[in-house]
């Protein structure tokens, strides 16, 4: 008899206790599916000019790929050697870079605070005139927001309260890639963590933080279980078909009026809203893999 198996792609120089956990609860989640999981480093599968090597020994061929990383080239190369990825490459670039994610929100209608991309700058060379900033803040106010293009658990976020503060981190972050936005007040310190998998919320918690404007559990804050509206839903939703996301994590503000979406992120780590609400989010995971995404 066959055994039926799927890949978990993992990023080798990241494989720290948050990550094994996820494989932990990836690995039991399929074999509750009837699945076999092999997790494999994205530096054991090299990309060359004549495709995927792989460096370990009679791989099982699998229903489908896991792509728990942000390996761009490796996700594509798997995709044009024909293997169906959760989720895809196109989706996972849209996701990891915030240009790109807010770009295509504003594409899509999704709703979102005010965001705009700071011009490109070169490392090293260095910018003399930040007149532009004068703008930013009169679109923006005060205070604001900065945010890397790429971070990831609430790193490489910044509050910044005046405009001293804002020229210099506009002068610190030349040569990286950053976008600045419109603080969203009300949601100071909390927001709402929807899991979306398909075409359904599956999860959702409250996550807040005491002392911190983030309310991301690994910058401290607390989460309780939180039963969205169905403007809440609706608007998850909306985020992750805008980026093409067959599972997501999308945050949203706890703010006055409409929903607004903070952002997506294509890799959620799903320990904390297991804990959090009981429901076993990498079931349906698994579950939304195995029927090939038809987000039934």
């Amino acid at each position: 008899m066959t055994t039926r198996s799927c890949w978990l792609v993992y990023n080798g120089g990241l494989y720290t206790k948050k990550f094994q956990d996820y494989e932990a609860l990836m690995r039991e989640a399929a074999e509750r599916n009837g699945l076999e999981l092999c997790a494999l480093a994205n530096d054991s599968l090299l990309v060359s000019s004549e495709g995927v090597i792989s460096l370990k020994e009679k791989l099982p061929v699998p229903e489908f790929v896991h792509f728990a990383d942000k390996d761009l080239f490796l996700a594509e190369a798997l995709e044009q050697e024909g293997h169906r990825l959760y989720n895809s490459s196109r989706t996972i670039a849209l996701c990891d870079d915030k240009r790109l994610m807010h770009q295509t929100f504003q594409a899509s209608g999704v709703p979102q605070p005010k965001t705009i991309l700071a011009p490109m700058a070169y490392a090293n060379i260095g910018r003399k005139d930040f007149g532009y900033l004068n703008e930013v803040t009169k679109q923006l106010g005060l205070p604001l927001i900065v945010k890397e293009a790429f971070g990831s658990f609430g790193e490489q976020v910044y509050w910044i309260e005046s405009m001293e503060d804002l020229t210099d981190m506009a002068h610190k972050l030349q040569g990286t890639p950053h976008i600045y936005q419109q603080a969203v007040t009300s949601s100071f310190g909390k927001d709402v963590r929807l899991n979306v998998v398909g075409n359904q919320v599956v999860a959702a918690m409250k996550r807040v933080s005491a002392d911190d404007f983030r309310a991301n559990v690994t910058a401290g804050g607390k989460t309780v279980p939180y039963t969205p509206s169905p403007e809440q839903i609706y608007t998850a939703i909306a985020a992750a078909q805008a980026v093409g996301a067959d599972m997501a994590g999308v945050d949203l503000f706890l703010n006055d009026g409409p929903p607004l979406v903070c952002e997506i992120n294509s890799n959620p780590h799903v320990r904390s809203i297991i804990e959090c609400t009981g429901i076993h989010v990498e079931d349906a995971m698994i579950k939304h893999m195995q029927r090939g995404g038809d987000r039934k």
